[in-house]
C-alpha cells in the first residue's frame, strides 16, 4: 500500500481520488479488518470510514510486524511497538481506539533494562554481567567445577524459594577457575527475580577510595550503597592492596552494617585462613593481628565456604 498521507494529500487529483477510493476498497477488506468487524459488529462502516487512517496504520504496522528486521530496525512508528485497535463505547456509540502495544522483543528488552537496572558494577568488567549465560557451559565446561556450581544453583533457589538470609558464600580457588563468573551469574539470576545487587573487584576499589577521602559526597553514596543493596559481592578480596583507613574505616563499617542484614559474598584465591593473614597486614602498619581478626569475625559466621576446583581458563574462555 502507499501512504495513506500521500493519497490525501493529492485529493485534488481526480486520478489519484479514483486511486483513493480503490485503497479505501482495499483497506476495508483487508483480513485484519474484516476480522475487526466480524468481531465488533456494532461498528458500522460509516464509523470505520472516519478512522481510514488508523486502520492504515493498523495494518502497515501488522504487515512490519510480519516480515520483522529486528527491534534496531523496526519501521514501525514508535519502535518496538504496533498498532492495536480496540472498540469501545462512549456517549452511548461504539467508536475505534488506538494503542500503541509492545511487541515481544520489545517486552525482552525492557525486561533486560530493568533486570541491569537492578546490578551496579564496581571496575568490574560490565562484559561479564552483559553477555548471557549457559547453564549447560557453567556446569559441563570443567567436571570438577560440578560441586561448587552444584551448591550455587541450590543457593539461587533457596533465595527465590524462601527469600534472603543474612548467610552468604565464599567462593575461593585458584587463578582462572570461573569464580568472578559464576558470582555473576548468581547476581544476575538473582536480580531477575528482583533483588538488587552490587559487584565490587577490590584491587580496583581500594586504589579509588583514596581518591575518596577528599570526597565526603562520593564516599558517603559509595559506602551507603554498598551497605544497603540485597546482595553485595566483594571480588577478588585478598588481591588488593589493602591500608589501615580502607580496611578499618569503610571495609569494615559495610561488612558490620550488613552481617546481621544481608548477606555478603566474596570471590578469592585464599581460604578462610589466608584471607585472615592478608587483611592482619597493611602496607602502612604492618602486622595487626586483632584487626585481621575483627574484621574476619563479620565475614567468617556469615559464609558458607564453597571451595572451586578446576583448570585455569583464562584465555581460553571468558570465564
Amino acid at each position: 500500500m502507499e501512504s495513506m498521507g500521500e493519497v490525501l494529500r493529492s485529493m485534488s487529483n481526480p486520478a489519484v481520488r479514483l486511486r483513493s477510493r480503490d485503497l479505501e476498497r482495499e483497506l476495508l477488506n483487508h483480513e485484519l479488518v474484516l476480522r475487526l468487524r466480524a468481531e465488533h459488529p456494532e461498528l458500522d462502516e460509516s464509523r470505520l470510514r472516519l478512522h481510514l487512517p488508523r486502520l492504515y496504520q493498523y495494518v502497515e504496522e501488522a504487515r512490519n510486524c510480519a516480515s520483522c528486521p529486528g527491534l534496531d530496525k523496526c519501521p514501525n512508528d514508535f519502535q518496538g511497538h504496533y498498532s492495536k485497535l480496540t472498540v469501545e463505547t462512549a456517549g452511548g456509540f461504539p467508536d475505534l481506539y488506538e494503542r500503541k502495544t509492545a511487541c515481544q522483543l520489545q517486552i525482552a528488552r525492557d525486561s533486560q533494562e530493568r533486570i541491569r537496572r537492578r546490578i551496579t558494577s564496581f571496575y568490574v568488567d560490565e562484559r561479564v554481567l552483559n553477555e548471557g549465560y549457559d547453564e549447560i557451559e557453567i556446569m559441563g565446561k570443567d567436571p570438577r567445577r560440578a560441586p561448587a556450581v552444584t551448591r550455587l544453583y541450590q543457593y539461587i533457589e533457596n533465595v527465590k524459594e524462601s527469600g534472603l538470609s543474612a548467610r552468604g558464600l565464599y567462593l575461593y580457588g585458584s587463578f582462572g577457575t570461573g569464580k568472578t563468573f559464576l558470582m555473576c551469574y548468581l547476581l544476575h539470576e538473582l536480580a531477575v527475580a528482583g533483588y538488587s545487587g552490587v559487584i565490587v573487584y577490590m584491587p580496583d576499589f581500594i586504589e579509588e577510595l583514596k581518591s575518596m577521602m577528599t570526597d565526603g559526597a562520593k564516599l558517603k553514596e559509595t559506602v551507603d550503597t554498598l551497605k544497603n543493596c540485597d546482595l553485595l559481592i566483594f571480588d577478588d578480596i585478598g588481591a588488593e592492596n589493602l591500608n589501615p583507613w580502607a580496611r578499618d574505616h569503610v571495609l569494615g563499617p559495610i561488612l558490620n552494617y550488613r552481617m546481621e542484614r544481608k548477606p555478603t559474598f566474596y570471590t578469592s584465591n585464599y581460604p578462610l585462613e589466608g584471607l585472615e593473614k592478608h587483611l592482619s597486614f597493611t602496607s602502612k602498619d604492618g602486622e595487626e593481628i586483632h584487626k585481621g581478626q575483627r574484621l574476619m569475625n563479620r565475614i567468617s559466621p556469615y559464609v558458607e565456604v564453597v571451595q572451586l576446583v578446576g583448570e585455569n581458563q583464562r584465555g581460553l574462555s571468558r570465564s
